[in-house]
C-alpha cells in the first residue's frame, strides 16, 4: 500500500454530515448519565451504525477524522464518553469496574438506539438497526472487542463471562492491547490488571490495525503486542500493519489530542479508506469493497503498510 485505496464505487463523493451532542441517556447505576455524540449524513436511508469507543481519558469529541469520514460515506457514528474522561479518583467505587462500565456504555447505546436516533434532527426512520459495527482505539479497542467476544481474564487466570453482543456484526479494532499476565509491564499490572484479554472467543468478524513503531509502557514486549488479537482471535481475519506508525496511527484522534507523535495525514487517510472498505463489506453493503482494498497492488513509491489475512 502506497496511497489510500479509492472508496467503494458509488461512494466516492462525501455527503454533508450533521453532528449532534450531547445526546444524553439516563444511567442511574452508572453515577453519571451517559452522553454521546452522533454524527450522520444528512441524506440517505437504511444507514448502518458504528458505535465507537475512545481511548483512555479522551471523549466523544475526539476521533473526528474517522467519525466525520465514515458519516460522510453513509454511516451513523455514535461516540459515547466513558467515565475515564472524568478522572475518577482511585477510591471511587466505580474505578475497579471501569472497564466493565465501558462495555456497558456500548451495550446501553445499542439498547436505546431508537432513543438516540430520535434525538438527532432528521435522522428518525433512516437507521438500519440490523447493520451494526463496533470500533475503538487503544483501550477503546479492548472495550469494543468485548462485544465481539473477547473476555477479560480474572486474577485466577480464568476468562470472565462473555459480553459478546449478537447485534454486533463486525468490529474495527485499532491499536488493540495484547495479552496480559507476564506480557504486562509492572505499571500496567498494578494499575490496569483488566488489560488481560482472552481472544479465543473473539469470533465476530473483525479488522485489526496496528503500528509497527507502537512501543507501549503497558507491555514488556514491542509493537508486536498490538497484533495478538489477529494471532489469537478467530474472527480477526485481517491485520493492517502501518509502517512507521506509533500508537495514534498518524493522528486518528484528531486535533483535540495533542499526544500524537507520528502525525501523518497520508496515514490517517489510509486508515479512513481501509476501515470504510472493510465496514462496507463486513456489513453486507458492498462485497467487493474490502477484497479490492486488500488486493490492490502497491503503487510506486514508499509503501505505507501491508495487509495480512487468514
Amino acid at each position: 500500500m502506497s496511497h489510500p485505496t479509492p472508496a467503494a464505487p458509488g461512494h466516492d463523493a462525501a455527503a454533508p454530515v450533521i453532528s449532534v451532542k450531547p445526546v444524553t441517556l439516563s444511567a442511574p447505576d452508572r453515577g453519571d448519565d451517559l452522553q454521546v455524540r452522533v454524527t450522520a449524513p444528512t441524506t440517505g436511508r437504511d444507514l448502518p451504525v458504528v458505535v465507537f469507543s475512545h481511548g483512555m481519558t479522551l471523549t466523544m469529541d475526539d476521533y473526528a477524522p474517522l467519525a466525520d469520514f465514515w458519516a460522510a460515506h453513509g454511516f451513523v457514528v455514535v461516540q459515547p464518553t466513558h467515565l475515564d474522561s472524568l478522572g475518577l479518583a482511585p477510591d471511587d467505587r466505580r474505578t475497579p469496574l471501569i472497564w466493565r462500565i465501558r462495555t456497558d456504555d456500548l451495550t446501553g447505546v445499542l439498547d436505546r438506539l431508537g432513543t438516540v436516533e430520535a434525538q438527532v434532527p432528521g435522522l428518525a426512520g433512516r437507521v438500519d438497526h440490523d447493520r451494526i459495527a463496533v470500533a475503538g482505539h487503544s483501550w477503546g479497542a479492548q472495550t469494543a472487542s468485548t462485544l465481539a467476544g473477547a473476555r477479560v481474564v480474572d486474577a485466577d487466570g480464568i476468562p470472565g463471562e462473555s459480553m459478546a453482543d449478537p447485534r454486533v456484526k463486525a468490529a474495527v479494532l485499532m491499536s488493540l492491547p495484547g495479552t496480559g499476565g507476564a506480557d504486562l509491564s509492572p505499571m500496567a499490572a498494578q494499575y490496569f490488571p483488566f488489560m488481560n484479554p482472552d481472544f479465543a472467543e473473539l469470533k465476530t468478524p473483525a479488522l485489526l490495525l496496528a503500528g509497527d513503531q507502537d512501543r507501549s509502557p503497558l507491555t514488556v514486549r514491542g509493537p508486536d503486542w498490538f497484533t495478538d488479537g489477529f494471532r489469537l482471535g478467530p474472527g480477526v481475519t485481517d491485520l493492517v500493519t502501518l509502517f512507521g506508525a506509533e500508537h495514534g496511527l498518524g493522528g486518528i484522534q484528531g486535533s483535540f489530542d495533542t499526544r500524537t507523535t507520528d502525525e501523518s495525514p497520508e496515514r490517517v487517510a489510509l486508515v479512513q479508506q481501509l476501515t470504510l472498505a472493510y465496514l462496507r463489506t463486513a456489513l453486507g453493503l458492498d462485497d467487493k469493497a474490502w477484497p479490492a482494498a486488500r488486493e490492490a497492488p502497491a503503487a510506486a513509491g514508499e509503501p505505507l503498510g501491508r495487509i495480512d489475512s487468514k
